[in-house]
């Protein structure tokens, strides 16, 4: 079981990963954008259309990647002071009353939002010159199945807590320093860093 909890975590942290290059693409659109406005007079119509479509895909295709990583916005003044069981518990109720219906709406009405703009090769009429808009709705019921399935992943660990006692493992991407570890690579033990501490400080200087 947790082999394909963790597989589902390395899927998530993939697609979250892919979809990160559009800040890239994003910022070189608007730098040239910018230029080609400013310096060459020769805005283009369609850019504005474009450059909200590629922000919205990466907010959305995002969601399972932060979920993944235990990353989204929460409460937890006194959530942190909980036992494992009980967050579990808490995070279950939450999740089956509040996270199930509104993603699986999301994944169900998206499937059908995006299907009658492909059937009317629907283009944005925000600016002159709209660029098609189909493959942009099309990320919604994309978006909302990985976040569907990630969240069924979220709901196993809760059960797999309660039972246990303790959070089953997830799959680590980015993490904070670890200035102990750090202190290891380097071997420096916390009686040199006194030291220079005292050597630096002004009273150490007149000793």
């Amino acid at each position: 079981m947790q082999k394909l909890l963790l597989t589902i975590d390395k899927v998530s942290t993939f697609v979250g990963q892919f979809f990160s290059w559009l800040i890239v693409a994003l910022t070189l659109m608007i730098s040239w954008e910018v230029f080609s406005r400013y310096m060459l007079d020769n805005p283009h119509p369609w850019a504005f259309d474009v450059m909200i479509m590629m922000y919205g895909t990466l907010f959305m295709m995002a969601g399972a990647y932060t979920l993944s990583k235990a990353g989204h916005v929460r409460g937890d003044v006194l959530y942190g002071f909980f036992e494992p069981r009980t967050q579990a518990t808490i995070d279950l109720i939450l999740y089956i009353v509040f996270f199930l219906p509104g993603v699986f709406a999301l994944t169900y009405a998206g499937y059908f939002y995006a299907a009658e703009s492909w059937a009317v090769n629907e283009h944005s009429n925000v600016t002159a010159e709209g660029p098609p808009i189909y493959p942009f709705k099309t990320m919604l019921p994309l978006a909302g199945a990985f976040l569907l399935a990630q969240g069924i992943v979220e709901i196993i660990r809760c059960v797999i807590c309660i039972k246990q006692g303790e959070w089953p493992s997830r799959i680590q991407d980015v993490e904070e320093v670890d200035v102990g570890k750090l202190k290891e690579m380097v071997h420096v033990k916390d009686e040199d860093i006194a030291k220079l501490d005292q050597f630096v400080s002004p009273q150490g200087s007149t000793k």
